[in-house]
């Protein structure tokens, strides 16, 4: 009988990047390397995870094959670099020190509260019974909680939370779920809660309190991962009234949350795809399509079609709305930003108390801070089950986007709206979480805090920093600020260059640029483009003809402006059977008559969100606006309500006369708004397709971008997409990055700093 000599053993250098750390990496690797009998170490390293292992080839072979292929499920592997070492015949496999030095790494968003700590937080018998900052090495805060990498405990807002006996326990037991995960907790070593407001509270008693204070009809301003919310009973008309009022929001919808899907399915429409979404780790707000029946006060989304849901993400989220066994409390709340509408999120509790004073009634919060501010992200749902993201943010920040071409190192500025920031070094980029408007000084504040820590998450050293061509963006002049070379871009040209970077496409496009306004080359607001767009350079085919914007901002906020300027350049009278006319009443349309004819702060447009707000006010939807986009989703309802039409209107983006004339023939016929505004939708995709059929005959090319806030509206959005496949196109759609303001600084980052040509 022959006896097989014992394989040689091998040592392997593994070096792995990507989001690696604050994963449960190191633990997976541990285990993995233990089931399989080798020896050696890992640790976490500037560049991600540095493994040393040794043991028979076969078995090394092994260990990398399933590294690959059995990574614990927030990780994402983007690069592995392995060499080889002579062996040292050690014997066992150990977690080491982490290493610093050069080099840049990630940590992954923050997710919702597993199942397996759902269930300790609901058993009487765990320790961790009822703990509102429970979590493990699947779970929880690591974006906001984030202060320096590598990642460790140390590198995080838990470094002054030294672990008790029975975590320090866990930590260190490599078949502990919380082996290795740095935010863990409980209730003798961990952050305490606390309730300021008329009983003030601590521990489980913060809890009950702010539950029957909530109950009771009271606004209570909770901390949560990335920020204050302000929290209300949903179902509950006059405290929702109030706290609109306080907030002074408008009529802007509030987001609200339920419990489960099924309490969701209350509110409104939720089919396989949306209940996947709701459910999912990233927990974002999704858009759904609200139902008659629903039980919330109507102040929560007043004439809005949708109402914007999300299921808890954190314990204390879960704890607000009642475990098994829990009094009954409101079925859904109102989870709102923490801020005076137009200001940023609060992330600090002092700054909570003073400027949240008049808008809460109670604070529940508690000692660990936030390293960041992160709102809450917002998506919608398409009929085929992909995602329109609207807000990208908490839940997806700071995931990894891949570039089509590598790029030096820059960062790009955004906009003013919606702002949101983006690091790019190679073909990596890394998007910030929401800002939000930068109209205020701590909207400025706000943008530097998020540069900081991104590049401390990222290691980019922005060599160049890239920022929309507006003269009077706020951010464009933060830019110039900064201390580095700076590139202008057009705003369009970023939108499209957007989308794509998140399809990874290179070669040159079709890009409908549809949007309410944005600076153009030649001085006058763009907004209804269709581009022959690189990543070098576009060339502007068609657009939407002009029309004066009178008053500027004046004509942004009351629709009725816009259409009776559409009016104007068709040459159709302004009649008292027109509802915009009504609306404007004798006075301002003698004022206004004289400002078009003078040309007094009537600079021109091309945008196609005007357009939207111009037909919403003639069909006599809506005539003023207290928050962006108001007059278009009014529109959109209607035309969702009335199903399929037969036609659209005559329209020809150079020729926008002809549909303004049908549209007032439809109106005089005693058409109601629905059909209008359905006709109206099928005519702007009717007019895409026949402005991309004489785009394609002129270049050549069969792919189109859709982007910009417009195609937020999923009508037009479906339409678009449909219309255009059924004439040869391929149609790329965002669904990573918001198709408004939100994705313009991936664009602008590409554009500014790509290495390669088209």
């Amino acid at each position: 009988m022959t006896v097989a000599e014992p394989e040689p053993p091998v040592r392997r250098l593994i070096l792995v990047g990507g989001v690696v750390q604050g994963v449960g990496f190191r633990p997976f690797v541990h285990t993995l390397a233990t089931d399989l009998g080798l020896a050696g170490l890992v640790a976490n390293g500037p560049t991600g995870a540095r493994i040393e292992i040794e043991g028979p080839g076969r078995s090394v072979t092994r260990f990398c094959r399933r590294l690959l292929t059995d990574a614990p499920a927030l990780a994402e592997i983007s690069t592995v670099e392995t060499a080889e070492l002579p062996p040292t015949g050690g014997t066992g496999f150990t977690i080491t020190s982490t290493t610093t030095g050069a080099g840049s790494t990630m940590v992954p968003p923050d997710t919702a509260t597993c199942d397996a700590c759902l269930a300790e937080l609901a058993d009487s018998e765990d320790r961790r019974h009822r703990h509102p900052f429970i979590t493990c090495t699947g779970c929880g805060p690591r974006f906001t909680v984030t202060t320096s990498m590598p990642y460790d405990r140390s590198a995080t807002t838990m470094a002054g939370f030294p672990l008790c006996g029975d975590c320090a326990t866990e930590y260190t037991c490599p078949s502990d779920r919380r082996f290795h995960a740095q935010p863990v907790a409980c209730w003798s070593c961990g952050p305490r809660l606390r309730l300021t407001g008329p009983r003030s509270r601590e521990g489980r008693a913060a809890l009950v309190e702010a539950r029957r204070l909530l109950a009771a009809g009271a606004v209570v301003a909770v901390k949560g991962l990335g920020g204050y919310h302000l929290i209300c009973d949903a179902t509950a008309p006059r405290t929702v009234a109030e706290l609109r009022r306080r907030k002074g929001r408008g009529s802007k919808p509030f987001a609200v949350m339920v419990a489960d899907t099924e309490t969701a399915s209350l509110l409104g429409h939720v089919g396989p795809a949306e209940r996947s979404v709701l459910s999912g780790r990233e927990r974002p707000i999704v858009l759904i399509r609200r139902r008659s029946s629903s039980p919330l006060a109507d102040q929560v989304c007043p004439r809005c079609p949708d109402v914007g849901v999300m299921l808890p993400y954190t314990p204390v989220h879960h704890l607000l709305l009642g475990l098994p066994g829990d009094t009954a409390g409101p079925v859904a709340l109102v989870v709102t930003s923490g801020n005076v509408s137009g200001e940023p999120l609060v992330t600090e509790d002092g700054e909570a108390l003073s400027r949240l004073r008049g808008l809460a009634d109670a604070w529940l919060w508690h000692d660990r801070s936030i390293s960041v501010a992160c709102d809450d992200s917002v998506v919608r749902v398409r009929a085929d089950g992909s995602v329109l993201p609207l807000r990208r943010s908490r839940g997806y920040v700071p995931t990894r986007i891949r570039l089509p071409v590598p790029v030096r190192p820059v960062l790009a500025v955004g906009g003013d709206l919606k702002n949101t920031l983006c690091l790019a070094e190679g073909e990596s980029a890394w998007l910030s979480g929401h800002v939000g408007d930068m109209g205020s000084p701590s909207g400025t504040r706000a943008l530097e805090r998020a540069d900081c820590h991104l590049r401390i998450l990222t290691g980019v050293a922005p060599a160049l920093v890239a920022a929309d061509r507006h003269p009077g963006y706020r951010s464009a002049a933060w830019a110039r600020r900064y201390g580095r070379p700076v590139q202008l871009v057009q705003h369009h040209h970023a939108h499209v260059v957007s989308a794509m970077a998140e399809h990874c496409v290179r070669e040159p496009v079709l890009g409908v640029a549809f949007d309410g306004t944005g600076y153009g080359d030649d001085g006058a607001v763009w907004g209804g483009e269709i581009l022959h767009a690189g990543l070098s350079g576009f060339r502007r085919l068609a657009h939407l003809a002009y029309v004066p914007l009178p008053g500027g901002d004046a004509a942004v906020r009351n629709p009725y402006r816009m259409a009776l300027s559409h009016l104007r350049s068709a040459g159709i009278a302004w009649t008292g059977d027109l509802p915009c006319a009504v609306a404007a009443g004798d006075h301002e349309l003698s004022l206004l008559e004289k400002q078009l004819q003078r040309g007094v702060r009537c600079v021109p447009t091309s945008s196609m969100g005007r357009l939207f707000d111009a037909v919403s006010s003639l069909a006599g939807l809506c005539h003023r606006v207290d928050h962006e986009a108001q007059a278009a989703v009014e529109l959109e309802a209607a035309a969702l309500a009335v199903g399929e039409v037969d036609s659209g209107y005559p329209f020809r983006l150079d020729r926008p006369a002809d549909l303004l004339t049908a549209v007032v023939a439809d109106l005089r016929g005693g058409a109601p708004p629905q059909v209008i505004a359905a006709r109206f939708h099928v005519a702007v995709a009717d007019a895409v397709r026949a402005a991309c059929l004489t785009a394609r005959r002129h270049t050549g090319i069969s792919k189109v971008v859709l982007t910009g806030g417009v195609f937020a509206n999923r009508l037009l959005d479906r339409l678009c997409d449909t219309t255009l496949n059924e004439a040869g196109f391929t149609v790329l759609r965002h669904s990573v990055v918001p198709p408004g303001d939100g994705g313009l600084s991936l664009g602008q980052a590409l554009i500014a700093a790509r290495i390669g040509n088209d």
